[in-house]
């Protein structure tokens, strides 16, 4: 299809720039990593300012509290706001991957009921998938969910639990049915973070943030109008989520990466390594790869756009940015030398990116995972045993 942004389109982003000149947030005036508490209002109030303004939600049905607007609109507001460098969106878990499977699969009550919430940022969802034994591999999931008159019962652990330490709610894949296929006795649960039996830990990253946590569910009850999806139906639910999961995540990462390699072109040059052959031919294979993944997002877009869900092709996309993502750190570290281990300065920025970059072919799914989908899925080969 022609993806030239129709004229609607470009209204859309006139507005949306104009409305980011003066809306933009000041930049946090802490240490986000010493001082999660007071940055994670800092991010949730820039989400409500988001919401309020109307641009949260751009292709949700307006129905459910968006816009009704097409793929096209939602790609120019990811990349209007990356290249603005605006904050991050707080609730994006719940934006991103869970509000739209609540409206594909979910009924007019989860609807009304989470989704209103969910945009303002008033309530903040985590996605309870990963287990210590169960990461990229979901079917081997151990947490119980076993039903107890009006109640699901659940017990486990969950990690690698993204702002679990500030989520009112999860969205909890539990097996309730352990003498069924691997993949057929899974099913969701939404459950209020505030329930007596629900234990969190979170994880220091060497970033020095605790953005990820471990999770712990003794004797949770559950209400039994928190099925959602349908008894034993999870693994259908987790597909959904995780195909918009690895689409939307990185929906805007080729805008992100293009500002971010223009950065590392300045700094090669105001060090004097602008000229260096090796320097300049590991930045042109970075800038060949950026464009591939253009083309990839433009076609995950264009899918979008023609009504579909994320398809396997999403796969592919998040191959290639969590990949890329590290040899642009790369590239950096071997511009910058020591330096990039300078956590203040000009050197923290791309210090943070080099440490932060380790986990982008880890989470959302690891590469090897992506890679066996792609090999299945896109090319049609043989599952291997």
């Amino acid at each position: 299809m022609d993806l030239t942004a129709s004229p609607e389109a470009e209204a859309f982003r006139d507005q949306l720039r104009s409305w980011l000149e003066v809306n933009l947030p000041r930049p946090f005036d802490g240490d986000p990593a010493s001082d999660d508490a007071r940055y994670f209002e800092y991010l949730q109030a820039w989400q409500r300012k988001l919401a309020e303004g109307g641009w949260l939600g751009v292709t949700w049905p307006e129905e459910c509290g968006g816009r009704g607007l097409s793929a096209m609109e939602q790609a120019i507001f990811q990349e209007e706001l990356a290249l603005a460098d605006a904050p991050p969106i707080v609730g994006l878990i719940g934006i991103g991957i869970i509000g739209p499977t609540i409206i594909t699969l979910g009924s007019d009550e989860h609807k009304q009921l989470y989704l209103p919430k969910m945009l303002l940022g008033d309530e903040i969802w985590a996605a309870g998938f990963s287990e210590p034994d169960a990461g990229s591999d979901l079917g081997s999931m151990s947490t119980r969910a076993v039903r107890d008159g009006n109640h699901f019962v659940v017990n486990g652990q969950k990690i690698w639990t993204t702002h679990a330490q500030f989520a009112d709610w999860i969205f909890l894949m539990a097996r309730t049915d352990p003498d069924a296929p691997k993949f057929g006795g899974i099913s969701c649960l939404l459950v209020d973070m505030k329930s007596e039996g629900i234990s969190i830990r979170p994880l220091r990253q060497m970033t020095g943030e605790s953005e990820f946590n471990e999770v712990f569910f003794s004797d949770v009850r559950v209400p039994a109008e928190n099925l959602f999806g349908g008894l034993n139906g999870g693994w259908q639910v987790l597909m959904t989520a995780l195909m918009y999961e690895r689409t939307n995540l990185g929906g805007d990462m080729h805008v992100w990466m293009s500002s971010f390699l223009d950065r590392v072109v300045r700094v090669a040059r105001d060090r004097g390594m602008a000229t260096d052959s090796l320097v300049r031919q590991r930045i042109a294979q970075n800038c060949v790869e950026l464009e591939v993944l253009k083309a990839i997002s433009t076609r995950a877009l264009c899918r979008v756009a023609s009504g579909q869900l994320p398809g396997p092709e999403s796969a592919v996309l998040k191959l290639l940015w969590s990949q890329l993502d590290q040899q642009v750190a790369l590239t950096t570290s071997e511009i910058l030398g020591p330096y990039v281990q300078l956590t203040e300065g000009d050197a923290a920025p791309f210090s943070h990116h080099y440490l932060r970059v380790r986990g982008r072919t880890i989470e959302a799914g690891t590469s090897e995972i992506m890679r066996n989908t792609i090999a299945t899925r896109v090319l049609g080969l043989p599952k291997s045993h």
